[in-house]
């Protein structure tokens, strides 16, 4: 379980401090799928960075299975169990795919125990990539963003890790690829009980597909409860499918 305690996040700037996160409090239980949304600008992406260790709060505590991680680096947090796909895909020259794929299940393979071609494959084939395609390929510029964004989901289906969280995962993606993501998220709620679903998201598909609602605005948050009940408020009687365009009207 994921729990966060009063948590505070302050910049500096030119002229004073700002606010981006404020006295914010959740729990996230095991085996959920919990969608975060809001307005652009609303603390969001902040909030995951601040869950995954890229950024440490100004006050408050971060508690995993009732440890206390406040202090803890984006890799020690990694080694217990969480992990983050990142709204912009990472590339690295000179890797392939199949040496990213055996890199992140590194934790779940036995002491001396490589992953095989076509273990790595299996993770492929589960976010629609044909593997023979794409095992030997390097992880650079010649992949597309929906490439990228459905590979750097193989890598966290290959991890395996308890709580998984996703930045806005459709960023940058053609409908097409988007239209799979949504299939490859269905899938792993089926799986949640190997573990929670966080993603920061506006798009009211991937918002219905959630067990709860987050709702953050001016970096608190103002709602969070069942899908059922969350999701009807958000839409009111609007049938735009991005919700970014209703909450920034």
């Amino acid at each position: 379980m994921l729990e966060l305690k009063n948590v505070s996040f302050e910049v500096s700037d030119e002229k004073a401090q700002k606010e981006i996160i404020r006295g914010i409090n959740l729990k996230i239980d095991d085996n959920k799928f919990v969608v975060i949304t809001g307005p652009n600008g609303g603390g969001k992406s902040t909030l995951a960075k601040l869950i995954v260790g890229i950024e440490k709060p100004t006050s408050g505590q971060i508690l995993f299975n009732g440890e206390d991680i406040t202090e803890k680096s984006i890799t020690e947090r990694a080694k217990m169990g969480i992990s983050f796909a990142f709204q912009q895909p990472v590339r690295f020259k000179g890797i392939q795919v199949l040496d990213l794929i055996r890199l992140a299940a590194k934790r779940k393979m036995s002491a001396g125990r490589r992953m095989s071609a076509a273990d790595a494959c299996q993770y492929l084939s589960e976010v629609g990539l044909c593997a023979k395609d794409y095992i030997n390929r390097e992880v650079n510029a010649s992949l597309s963003g929906g490439e990228l964004k459905r590979i750097e989901i193989a890598t966290v289906l290959a991890r395996g890790t308890q709580l998984s969280v996703f930045d806005e995962p459709e960023a940058g993606i053609d409908l097409w690829s988007f239209q799979n993501l949504i299939q490859v998220f269905e899938r792993m709620q089926e799986k949640t009980k190997d573990g929670s679903i966080l993603i920061i998201s506006h798009q009211e598909r991937i918002l219905d597909i959630a067990d709860e609602i987050v709702v953050i605005s001016a970096g608190q948050i103002i709602n969070h409860g069942p899908k059922d009940e969350i999701l009807p408020q958000l839409l009111g009687t609007s049938s735009a499918v991005n919700m970014c365009d209703k909450f920034n009207k």
